[in-house]
């Protein structure tokens, strides 16, 4: 049979020759409802399920709490097994460290079936992706852009290893209201059936480790966010999207004392704008502020790469978070020596190097 073009894309990625991890497989699905078809005779189908996998070490668990990986926009819980150029991902690196792994598509996404009543749908582009995310040192964007140096390739359509890692990208829900109200109910029943886990969370992703943490606070007992969606009260790439009246997500929090869902255009959060240095505009709480009463116990550990957007931005949220009573640790990547990442790190050449890191922080908490 002719080759494909696409099967030509992958089988020209150099794969290293590294040892596979061992780790036993199952998968199933949390959340979801039966609502009647379109046909409108009855029938019914089954709509706002998300699909997890659950990946075991074969030598034995050998820590208390599994890792649950959610990630961003436009991705599925693929982007964590290995990297695009075929090196071994962050969770692969975890199993060989003897954790279990949960990586989970988000709903109305990848194996997450999608249905027209969960609303629209957005799929990032490819220019988007090279400015944003792979090659965003051509285009500097930001000042930090020109230090990007750890993607491997070009970054750009027609490398190989650009070409494998937009292959991946999948449509994800446009509104993030109803995204964030399912994936919270999804997440709670996931937690309910696998108990105490560590949340790792990216980019859009982030929303969900604040809702998740927040209807199950027992059940989390640490949150690593990379890159969080942000900065507060703002949104950065979808332009339409709607702003995080909540302050780092677009449905209600339990704050303390509570805030109140928007009424007669009066926002649940009174806020007020503080000048940065790196020309942003920072819009925290006013005080006395409103407290995440049920995130306050929970350890968080944000992390930011020295070439992303977010280095801009991530010490708004980290600002916020503590403002309203979180206890969060910001690690950025450069302080530590570690530099040249950009928003993918889990794909990244140094992946493996940042995994380590982040791996060395939960065990203080164990």
């Amino acid at each position: 049979m002719p080759t494909t073009s696409a099967e030509r894309v992958f089988h020209a990625i150099p794969v290293p020759a590294t040892a596979e991890s061992l780790y036993n497989r199952s998968y199933f699905y949390v959340g979801g409802e039966y609502v009647d078809a379109e046909s409108g005779d009855g029938q019914r189908i089954f709509t706002g399920q998300m699909y997890v996998e659950q990946l075991t070490p074969a030598g034995g668990v050998k820590h208390p709490w599994p890792i649950v990986f959610i990630q961003g926009g436009g991705q599925t819980g693929t982007n964590f097994l290995n990297t695009p150029d075929g090196r071994k991902g962050w969770a692969s690196w975890l199993l060989d460290q003897g954790y279990t792994v949960y990586l989970l598509d988000q709903i109305s996404r990848g194996r997450s079936s999608y249905h027209p009543s969960t609303g629209p749908t957005i799929t990032y582009t490819a220019e988007l992706a090279e400015k944003r995310w792979t090659a965003c040192r051509d285009f500097q964007l930001w000042p930090e852009a020109a230090l990007h140096t750890q993607w491997p390739g070009s970054g750009r359509v027609g490398d190989p290893v650009f070409d494998a890692y937009y292959a991946s990208t999948v449509p994800s829900l446009r509104d993030y209201s109803v995204e964030q109200t399912l994936m919270q109910t999804a997440g709670a029943s996931l937690l309910d059936r696998i108990g105490p886990a560590v949340l790792a969370t990216h980019s859009q992703g982030g929303t969900h480790g604040w809702l998740w943490a927040d209807v199950r606070p027992e059940l989390v007992k640490a949150i690593v966010a990379i890159e969080p969606s942000g900065p507060p009260f703002q949104s950065t790439i979808v332009k339409d999207a709607t702003v995080k009246l909540y302050g780092i997500t677009d449905i209600p929090m339990s704050y303390d004392p509570p805030a109140d869902a928007t009424i007669d255009g009066q926002a649940p959060l009174q806020t007020h704008e503080q000048p940065a240095l790196n020309g942003r505009t920072c819009i925290l709480q006013q005080e006395p502020a409103r407290r995440l009463k049920n995130l306050s116990k929970i350890p968080v550990l944000l992390e930011t790469g020295e070439a992303s957007s977010h280095a801009s931005y991530d010490e708004f949220t980290v600002r916020f978070l503590r403002q309203a009573g979180v206890n969060v640790k910001h690690l950025k990547l450069a302080d530590e020596g570690v530099h040249g990442n950009g928003h993918l790190q889990f794909l990244e050449k140094n992946n493996l190097e940042i995994i380590e890191m982040l791996e060395k922080w939960i065990k203080t908490i164990e």
